[in-house]
């Protein structure tokens, strides 16, 4: 533990007790409303608009750099500012810090309906970036907070990521209805009762933080500036690699400055007497495997969905329509998947869902890099099982971050799972579209392909799968190994759910 650590965090060491807590999801019913729809939000957002690009480029004259940033903005903004900002929100209100992040979504969603160009919608969506990472990690946080015990956060957590999740599926399909009759802009407009119906159920479903539950150590900005710098290199380079190949030097350069803030962090973090981020925190068995598992699942479905979605359309000669049809068993799984996990943590407890989910997304991954070329039918079972190990895994791997960590570090807790998710989403991208690009030659885009390129092509998603299995796997057994060497007294590190408790799964 770092030696020099507020004494805030020394004198609050384990998560509160709120008096009056719901005792069932019933009571929490406003909250709840509210957080699902920060949720589905963020869900949502990304995957509606994509279906919007091709409209917008010709409506605002914008080039195809123009789109990627259209998207990528946000993400980036997003992704960098998700640690400050939770750091921020554990020291003046995680409820505060949420509502303004709110009002801010809605007011830069009804300004789309004044957009004339496109660096206007960029500027739109870099605030509505911001508005994101007020928002996102407080509601696993306050999801977290509106109970006192594990079984109904669990609950909690899986109802409101079962709302986002139908958004994500729903969303494409949504968006490419609203086009036939109605402007782009709409599918950006309809954030503003999202933001609203968000605000009223926090506003007045979650009570406002209790002085015990935050801290006033002072904003260490150095590690925030470094940290937000660090984050967001991580996240641009990816998007270079593929964009560029492995061969252009930004790429490289980019990666390199990553590192180097990084480090420059670490150091920064480690000697600072009140850091952005406590190392000893996260180092701590039960955050430190959940981030794990948590990483792990971001890089296979991001990965995986990148290299499927090719092989289908690029190799297999599906039309757009029949990919995104074959991407359905992931959708299904994804929205259906939460059946699965109340089951699961009640005959295994949270620790061993945990991994055993996060080992299903390795499996996936290793059928579809031993298979995938074979035939459609091993495609569909590395959706399937990459898709439930992610669908559990986000939330138990959420919930017990959030239980290794003291009550008053909690936003920046969800704030690092999210930022977990959110690099190594690039990063999958990244080693896919990098080992496309060195074993392919020629355009892969285009129309037909000489027999010599179909072989580099399979061989190409072959070797990419098997190295996001690698990759994936390192990360779980790191996550495992971590797990067990926990031995806090947390009710349900042991790995079972107590009988009474169990009973409210059902």
């Amino acid at each position: 533990m770092n030696v020099r650590r507020s004494e805030a965090v020394d004198k609050v060491d384990s998560p509160i007790e709120t008096p009056g807590s719901p005792n069932s999801l019933r009571e929490a019913g406003v909250a709840l409303a509210g957080l699902s729809a920060v949720f589905l939000f963020e869900m949502l957002d990304n995957s509606i608009l994509n279906v919007a690009l091709p409209t917008i480029g010709r409506e605002l004259s914008a080039s195809t750099t123009v789109l990627q940033w259209v998207t990528g903005v946000y993400a980036v903004v997003f992704g960098g500012l998700m640690l400050a900002l939770g750091a921020l929100a554990d020291r003046v209100g995680r409820r505060k810090v949420m509502l303004i992040g709110l009002v801010l979504l809605g007011v830069a969603s009804l300004a789309t309906a004044f957009v004339t160009t496109a660096e206007q919608l960029i500027a739109i969506r870099a605030a509505m970036g911001v508005a994101a990472a007020m928002t996102t990690p407080g509601s696993l946080a306050l999801a977290f907070r509106l109970f006192d015990d594990d079984v109904l956060r669990v609950r909690a957590t899986t109802l409101i990521s079962t709302v986002g999740l139908v958004g994500l599926g729903a969303g494409p399909m949504a968006g490419g209805f609203v086009l036939a009759f109605a402007p782009w802009q709409v599918l950006l407009l309809v954030n503003v009762p999202i933001a609203a119906l968000a605000f009223i159920g926090i506003r007045r479903g979650i009570p406002a933080d209790r002085a015990d539950e935050l801290h006033r150590d002072p904003i260490d900005g150095a590690g925030a500036l470094l940290g937000t710098a660090t984050i967001v290199l991580a996240l641009v380079a990816p998007t270079l690699f593929v964009d560029s190949g492995a061969t252009s030097p930004l790429p490289w350069l980019t990666t390199a400055a990553a590192v180097v803030t990084a480090v420059l962090f670490v150091v920064r973090e480690r000697s600072a007497r009140h850091p952005l981020l406590d190392l000893g925190l996260v180092a701590r068995p039960l955050v430190s495997s959940g981030l794990a598992f948590k990483a792990a699942a971001g890089l296979a479905t991001a990965g995986l969905g990148y290299l499927v979605t090719l092989q289908l359309q690029l190799d297999w000669g599906w039309t757009p329509a029949q990919a995104a049809m074959g991407m359905l068993p992931q959708v299904v799984v994804l929205v259906a998947g939460g059946a699965l996990i109340g089951p699961l943590v009640r005959r295994v407890g949270l620790d061993k869902a945990a991994w055993l989910s996060a080992g299903a997304v390795v499996c996936g991954l290793a059928v579809y890099g031993l298979l995938g070329r074979f035939g459609y039918v091993w495609v569909a079972l590395a959706l399937v099982l990459v898709a439930a190990g992610m669908r559990v895994v986000g939330v138990v791997a959420g919930t017990n971050v959030m239980r290794g960590l003291p009550a008053n570090r909690t936003t920046v807790g969800a704030a690092l799972v999210d930022t977990a998710s959110e690099v190594t989403t690039g990063i999958g991208i990244a080693v896919g579209g990098t080992i496309l690009a060195a074993l392919f030659t020629g355009d892969i885009a285009t129309s037909s392909w000489s027999t010599h390129q179909t072989t580099e092509f399979r061989d190409a998603v072959t070797w990419a799968g098997l190295t996001l299995t690698v990759l994936a796997a390192a990360l779980v057994g790191w996550g495992i190994t971590r797990a067990r060497a926990d031995r806090g007294g947390s009710a349900y590190s042991v790995g079972t759910v107590m009988p009474t408790e169990s009973k409210r799964l059902e």
